[in-house]
């Protein structure tokens, strides 16, 4: 592995810095350690002196997680405890008032402002520097890509010039004018500047800096009014130039790439030079330029006429260089997708520049698009399990924000539920699952493409069973989700079609329906009960099938307002024929549905007495009669609705039911189960259990294994006996 892509790995592999953590938690949580001025604006309660460096990232940390504004930025008019030297507020939402209190008192060395919002523009940041006459003569780098200056009718009071120590200069995407290029070129000390994409026409002022002018960007001068001989008569004098950029993405036909290519002696110095994106390029002129000066280590040709296809590297380097140029990065990732088509091994490096273009351009669909093809590619079938998380938790967030962004754009939804379609992911990596699924749904509900519509159903089952139980409920109850999915058994009902989509479909629901009672009246509301007894008499021998229906019954015979519902003649004959199912999985969810129906006495049950009595004896019999299975059948969140079943002294049947459940869960993993009861104070219920006069030997024989395995479990790891239930289809 090349040593730079190694460190790419390492850094991406090992859990988060602990100086990071800690940042993320103080700026996510600066209402605990704050309080409000009058102003509405944020001070620490305490004096906290912060290292200067801290003091730096912090300040960066807020700006890049969205957390800077008017009120929070207010911890830093404090310069004695949060000095700032190195100030990054890119993208920050902050007023002019708020960057002039809280920054500009700063002994400044650096500023980055890129891209902040239009209510503070260049003058504010101008009139703002000029308050401190330290910051005006320490500040030595500034980058104002993206912001706004005052209209051309409006006189500017605050010069570039009163920056004395400025040595880099970023006016990229800026209506900069020629009037500003006069001012900026008299800057005593600049030595790099960047005018891409401004309203400059002529160049001419650059003479001013010629015997100190060592780096010069250019890309995209879509307004310049000077001829080539003109522009290289200019260029041609800055005897010191190392690195030059005259890309530009949005393919103009100027000659001055060829013309420069082809002047013998100009610009000797150079060691770097970028003419992406410019025609008329030819591989013979490069080939001459670079001879005739040796020292050179770049040259940008992305996009252009140069012969050969191009490669890993050029293709890498491209997407680090012009991370900030949406046609270049477009254009980067285009020829990546061709080469990552054919990816043996995970590259956690090439995903990580990948993610640096999307997180760069979050609107332009054919960023998005392009990248989100090339992340598929880059973590397909096994090469997930070879990213780190934290890389994969970065790329799946950009995904989600991408589908957010684009709802009805086919090609890049399918893109982002190809790439999440991977257990590596869905099981492993921390991103925000409940949006997730939110998103997904959404994309099922409009759309009915059979393929996807697989997929889709697969994430939804497996991020439904790693949500809350609210989450889960709020998901049922908002987004008519419950209908769709019922559509889609019918479909596969009508049919006579047992595939993956069926069965994703079903432990879906399963998981949808798990202690929610919103959800499951919505099913039994969209005649559900009533499908669900066609899937079982439409696949009769399908254990598989008849576990998930049986384990959403189960859940729906947890609601006791619900019970009315099922206390149908033709739905227990056919639970009791599957209770007497050769398949234990079968046989114990029918005998759980069972189990609800009859706990809450002769008085809530509906039907024939007689038949509730032939059931409970049938309940009772069958369990005793189970094999011990040879893995754990079902998942629980919670021993909670188990407790009340456990009460029914009068229902022996019901109780052993209950007691077997936990019993089997405690026996194949006793460390989540043993804790997860004790926690629930499961001890204190068993022991009444096991004591009570009323107990069947049946069921106090499993509640003696039960209390065994918690004993072992407290001996093991020492934890003490505390003075919600909810199953889970088995992992897809």
């Amino acid at each position: 592995v090349p040593k730079s892509r190694a460190v790419v790995a390492t850094d991406e592999a090992s859990p988060a810095a602990l100086t990071d953590l800690c940042l993320t938690y103080v700026s996510q949580n600066l209402e605990c350690f704050c309080v409000k001025r009058p102003d509405g604006s944020l001070c620490f309660r305490e004096a906290v002196l912060f290292p200067q460096e801290l003091a730096d990232q912090l300040l960066a940390k807020m700006a890049t997680e969205g957390l800077l504004n008017d009120s929070t930025v207010g911890i830093f008019r404090n310069c004695e405890y949060l000095r700032l030297r190195r100030a990054c507020i890119r993208t920050a939402r902050i007023s002019a008032e708020a960057f002039q209190r809280a920054l500009c008192p700063h002994r400044l060395l650096e500023l980055d402002a890129a891209r902040v919002n239009a209510d503070l523009t260049i003058p504010d940041i101008l009139q703002g520097l000029a308050t401190n006459k330290y910051c005006q003569e320490s500040l030595q780098r500034l980058v104002l890509t993206g912001l706004t200056m005052s209209s051309l009718e409006e006189p500017i009071r605050y010069r570039f010039s009163s920056l004395q120590a400025l040595r880099s200069l970023s006016l990229a995407n800026v209506d900069f004018y020629d009037s500003g290029l006069v001012d900026v070129c008299s800057l005593p000390r600049l030595e790099s500047l960047d005018l891409s994409n401004t309203s400059v026409t002529n160049l001419s002022p650059l003479l001013g800096l010629k015997e100190r002018l060592r780096s010069l960007t250019l890309h995209q001068l879509k307004r310049l009014e000077m001829s080539t001989a003109q522009l290289l008569g200019v260029i041609g004098q800055l005897d010191v130039l190392q690195h030059l950029d005259i890309s530009d993405d949005k393919q103009f036909t100027s000659d001055v790439a060829r013309q420069l290519l082809g002047h013998p002696g100009i610009l000797p110095a150079l060691v770097s030079l970028d003419v992406s994106g410019r025609k008329q390029v030819t591989d013979a002129a490069v080939k001459a330029f670079v001879e005739e000066r040796p020292g050179m280590t770049f040259v940008g040709l992305l996009a252009t006429d140069v012969t050969g296809e191009a490669n890993e590297t050029q293709i890498c380097e491209a997407l680090r260089r012009y991370s900030e140029r949406e046609g270049f990065v477009r254009e980067a990732l285009f020829h990546l997708f061709s080469l990552t088509h054919v990816m043996e091994k995970p590259r956690p490096d090439i995903l990580k520049l990948v993610v640096l273009g999307m997180r760069n351009h979050p609107a332009t669909l054919n960023v998005q698009l392009a990248a989100s093809a090339c992340v598929f590619n880059l973590t397909k079938q096994d090469l997930a399990a070879g990213m780190p998380v934290r890389l994969l938790s970065t790329v799946t967030q950009l995904l989600l924000e991408a589908m957010r962004t684009f709802p009805n754009h086919q090609q890049l939804q399918k893109n982002c539920l190809l790439s999440l379609c991977s257990d590596r992911i869905l099981q492993e990596v921390p991103f925000n699952r409940f949006e997730a699924a939110k998103l997904v749904m959404q994309w099922l509900c409009n759309h009915e493409d059979q393929n996807m519509q697989r997929m889709a159903v697969a994430i939804i089952s497996i991020l439904a069973a790693k949500l809350s139980t609210e989450q889960t409920a709020q998901l049922g109850a908002e987004l008519f989700i419950v209908k769709q999915l019922l559509h889609i058994v019918r479909q596969k009902a009508t049919q006579g079609v047992v595939d993956a989509t069926l069965k994703f479909t079903l432990s879906a629901l399963w998981n949808l329906t798990d202690e929610s009672p919103t959800t499951c009246r919505h099913f039994i509301e969209n005649q559900g009960l009533d499908l669900f007894i066609k899937v079982l008499e439409s696949f009769p021998n399908e254990s598989s099938i008849q576990q998930k229906v049986l384990g959403l019954l189960n859940n729906i015979a947890e609601v006791g307002e619900l019970h009315g519902e099922l206390m149908v003649q033709g739905f227990l004959d056919h639970i009791s024929n599957l209770l007497h199912s050769l398949e234990v999985e079968v046989s114990y969810f029918a005998a759980g549905i069972l189990a609800h129906l009859t706990s809450r006495g002769e008085e809530a049950w509906t039907l024939s007495p007689s038949l509730r009595s032939s059931l409970l004896e049938q309940l009772h019999n069958v369990i005793t009669k189970w094999p011990t299975p040879e893995c754990e059948m079902v998942a629980y969140r919670s021993f909670n609705p188990f407790f009340p079943l456990l009460e029914c002294f009068h229902t022996p049947g019901v109780q052993l039911w209950a007691a077997w459940a936990m019993q089997h869960v405690c026996s194949k993993n006793a460390s989540r189960y043993c804790s997860m009861l004790l926690e629930e104070g499961g001890l204190q219920q068993l022991e009444h259990v096991h004591a009570h006069p009323q107990t069947h030997k049946d069921v106090k024989m499993l509640a003696e294994s039960i209390l065994d395995s918690l004993q072992r479990h407290r001996a093991r790891t020492g934890q003490p006996a505390n003075t919600h239930i909810s199953r889970r289809p088995p992992t897809q």
